[in-house]
């Protein structure tokens, strides 16, 4: 599926980067796994030194507690960006081939683009699309491949928020920016009270987007 139900209460966390002593601080502020519910929403490897530490532990979880955690995919959970920083060569480095990285981007393949938290938080790495208009088309998407450079796929995973309204072209090169009319729009067409969100950088932890229609 590419879009995961989840029950609430749950806590969801953005990217960890290959930081596996924050996810374990992470883990000792908010509670073990399963006695609390987790949505992760992408970005368990690269930059960081202990990305196979971080998507090890994540996955040992999800197979230990498939009910209380969830992985979602971020836009680095691909084999082109691992490549470029930094995940590919940490398992170089560690285990002198690339045999862990081929299996954990062959199983990055299958990890859900989306989540829904009791039908009302839609969360998901980076962003909206203007080929998606509502949760059905995201449930129709074939997910299981490498991230295309374009599409709706790389637009879940690549786009951002902006002050804008309208689709922008986006900064990094992939996805679209999007304003508050399309976020209000979206949240409008499928009941939603929320797009739940990762992918760029918060020194406060969280920030509110688009009048509390985005996090």
């Amino acid at each position: 599926m590419c879009r995961q139900p989840v029950k609430s209460p749950v806590t969801i966390c953005g990217d960890i980067h290959g930081q596996f002593h924050d996810l374990v601080e992470l883990f000792r502020i908010g509670g073990k796994c399963p006695d609390t519910n987790y949505l992760f929403m992408g970005d368990y490897v690269d930059r960081g030194y202990y990305s196979v530490e971080t998507v090890s532990l994540l996955v040992a979880l999800k197979v230990r507690h498939p009910h209380r955690i969830t992985i979602l995919r971020g836009n680095h959970e691909s084999r082109q960006i691992t490549q470029v920083y930094g995940f590919y060569d940490e398992c170089l480095r560690k285990y002198g081939n690339a045999n862990v990285w081929k299996i954990f981007t062959d199983l990055f393949d299958y990890f859900p683009l989306t989540a829904l938290v009791e039908s009302e938080i839609f969360c998901l790495h980076g962003g909206l699309s203007p080929s998606i208009e509502n949760l059905d088309s995201v449930r129709s998407l074939d997910r299981v491949q490498e991230v295309p450079h374009e599409g709706p796929m790389c637009d879940l995973l690549w786009s951002d928020p902006d002050d804008r309204c309208g689709w922008g072209i986006s900064p990094r090169g992939a996805g679209y920016t999007f304003g508050q009319d399309i976020s209000e729009q979206f949240n409008h067409t499928n009941n939603l009270k929320l797009v739940a969100r990762a992918h760029q950088l918060v020194m406060e932890g969280y920030n509110w987007a688009h009048e509390q229609k985005v996090v």
